[in-house]
């Protein structure tokens, strides 16, 4: 079976998957494609149709992280016969910042970090903005790879743990959260102390949380979001940390991005200035980025070869219609 990876990675990581591959798989390496292409898979987040036609046995294509970005989800619509897969080697890597930014976030340890650091200890005699988690109800919208880590996370500080899925009907539990469709959103938001977001970016999921449905939760409420910034209104928001209805959030993904790498260093990102509120934790949108990000991509990507090249049933397959 011929890859194609449309970018190679460093060379200590591609003499990782290299060494972890089935002598059945074999790899060429890009950006330019090979000539003549006859690669079966292709490895690529960026694909375009010249990508897609170039060789005429392509069955698969794997975006090497969690998520379709949209232009090639339209794309592939004109290709139907191509599987499509994604790889969730960063699980545990969100997961442990979503756990890092709820706390951060409901235990004010920024503010209160920026205060010691110039020498003041007023907040240490101030009554205390921070919020007990301990026996209070957490919901989990998208409860996938990273939402069921973050479940365990959350049961462990003994908190009651909600959670939403697509793929099912009626209300169950699993021994850690109680599950529920979709569609009980209404009836869920208003027990939710910590909500917290792991859903990809769909037509179904974008503007989910509005202004109403952020009404629906507590007073006192702390938001997360590790999934993708359009799910929730971006003024809407704003607007309830700024109202103090949120009691706080902890926001690892966003609504403006760079568009070079010469807009990294002064690119907000919101149109609202989140960056003035004391109750907000800022992330930029590096949930999966570790020290050991690299050598788990590796793996996974491995693990995923080596089973299509057995003709294995393997995890990570995409349904394009749902968009994960």
């Amino acid at each position: 079976m011929l890859v194609h990876l449309a970018y190679p990675p460093e060379a200590d990581e591609l003499a990782s998957l290299q060494a972890q591959l089935d002598p059945a798989v074999s790899l060429t390496l890009g950006p330019a494609r090979p000539t003549p292409a006859g690669y079966h898979v292709l490895v690529s987040g960026r694909a375009e149709r010249a990508d897609l036609t170039a060789s005429p046995h392509l069955h698969t294509v794997i975006v090497p992280w969690a998520g379709i970005p949209l232009p090639l989800r339209q794309l592939l619509a004109d290709f139907p016969h191509l599987a499509l897969y994604n790889l969730h080697h960063n699980a545990a890597p969100v997961a442990e910042l979503a756990l890092a930014l709820l706390l951060a976030a409901a235990k004010f340890i920024v503010p209160f970090d920026q205060s010691l650091r110039h020498h003041d200890w007023t907040p240490r005699y101030q009554p205390s903005p921070a919020g007990l988690l301990n026996d209070k109800t957490a919901l989990i919208l998208g409860y996938g790879a990273i939402g069921q880590r973050v479940a365990r996370a959350c049961a462990a500080l003994g908190m009651q743990v909600l959670a939403t899925r697509r793929q099912i009907t009626q209300a169950g539990r699993d021994g850690v959260a109680e599950i529920h469709p979709p569609e009980a959103l209404p009836h869920l938001l208003p027990q939710a102390h910590a909500l917290i977001i792991c859903l990809p970016q769909t037509p179904q999921t974008t503007g989910l949380l509005g202004a109403a449905e952020l009404a629906l939760l507590p007073a006192g409420a702390v938001l997360v979001n590790i999934g993708r910034g359009p799910i929730v209104d971006e003024a809407a928001l704003y607007h309830a940390l700024r109202a103090g209805h949120l009691r706080a959030a902890g926001l690892d993904v966003w609504y403006n991005y760079p568009a070079g790498v010469d807009d990294r260093r002064h690119t907000p990102a919101s149109s609202f200035p989140f960056h003035e509120l004391d109750n907000v934790v800022l992330s930029p949108h590096r949930g999966g980025a570790t020290d050991e990000t690299g050598r788990l991509r590796m793996t996974h990507l491995a693990r995923l070869l080596n089973g299509l090249a057995r003709g294995e049933t393997v995890p990570g397959r995409v349904d394009l219609a749902a968009g994960y």
